[in-house]
């Protein structure tokens, strides 16, 4: 089984990717948040940060895609094969309403015309393997068969696949059927995303689905950097490393954004890390209360 880690804005950047595969090697792919390409047909300063190689040395990381024209992408995916890339994952899944209002994310779902005809023109165009992320349907699950049969026409290096609507969110029972239906013959490998999130969840989903050959990980993963390293057979993360990879990490915020910023990225990473702790709740509602770097410093 492959493992990869989802992207997760606010979280999964460069700084964090480096110093989580340092300490917590093991993990196949790392997705980055996503890109959005404009018609400017450059990175502007801050996505370089987050996709140059020297940021990602070492780093088995895959850039993301958003857009609903495929032009933007393929500017974007010559920029990334330029340096160094050999996948691009394009963004169908993202439900947030401001992603989809545009037409974007999940919001491409709602036309299967119009995503037909996006893929065409990357497909036929893109210099690099092409990976989807998608859920099943903007409104209703029934939507799937026909999104299913667009995708299949094309070479997907990979779908990822979350089994569930845009207007589930993250709400409600996983579609298992779904994601059954996309994976009996798929021309191309399925990776399950969605509702995983201890190293129980995950066995027990390698043991019911022999056949798939990766899992995509996200709010799971951010809680326990270990996961990964736990599901190939390894140790727990202990209190000092943790505390090590806690110290690096917050360094490496404080060295790249200064040390109020630093503290607000370090908040988003407590909302999901005080779940190992006892009485981590209400340590991350400290935390999270917190304005002055100095009394982020002492807890």
């Amino acid at each position: 089984m492959n493992y990869y880690f989802a992207p997760m804005e606010g979280i999964t950047g460069a700084v964090f990717r480096r110093t989580h595969h340092e300490f917590f090697p093991g993990i196949d792919k790392y997705f980055m948040p996503f890109i959005t390409p404009t018609t400017q047909e450059k990175l502007t300063p801050r996505q370089k940060r987050d996709v140059l190689p020297e940021y990602n040395e070492g780093v088995p990381a895959v850039p993301q895609l958003l857009t609903r024209t495929a032009a933007d992408f393929i500017w974007a995916a010559n920029t990334l094969a330029s340096l160094g890339y050999a996948e691009v994952n394009l963004n169908l899944g993202c439900p947030s309403a401001t992603v989809t209002a545009k037409g974007k994310g999940a919001g491409l779902l709602q036309k299967p015309d119009a995503l037909d005809t996006l893929l065409a023109d990357v497909f036929a165009a893109s210099p690099v393997a092409v990976s989807l992320k998608s859920r099943i349907g903007y409104l209703a699950p029934e939507e799937f068969p026909r999104l299913l049969s667009i995708y299949r026409q094309y070479d997907a290096q990979e779908l990822i696949l979350h089994p569930r609507t845009r207007k589930e969110m993250y709400s409600g029972a996983v579609h298992m059927d779904a994601f059954a239906l996309a994976a009996a013959g798929s021309p191309f490998p399925v990776v399950y995303n969605g509702d995983l999130f201890t190293a129980e969840d995950i066995r027990a989903f390698e043991a019911a689905h022999p056949e798939t050959e990766a899992v995509m990980l996200g709010r799971g993963a951010a809680a326990d950097p270990a996961l990964f390293r736990r599901l190939r057979g390894g140790a727990a993360a202990s209190r000092e490393e943790l505390r090590q990879f806690h110290e690096e990490l917050y360094e490496a915020y404080r060295a790249e954004l200064g040390g109020v910023n630093a503290m607000r990225k370090m908040k988003e990473l407590w909302h999901y890390l005080s779940s190992l702790f006892i009485g981590g709740d209400e340590l991350a509602k400290k935390i999270a209360r917190t304005k002055d770097v100095y009394k982020f410093n002492d807890y």
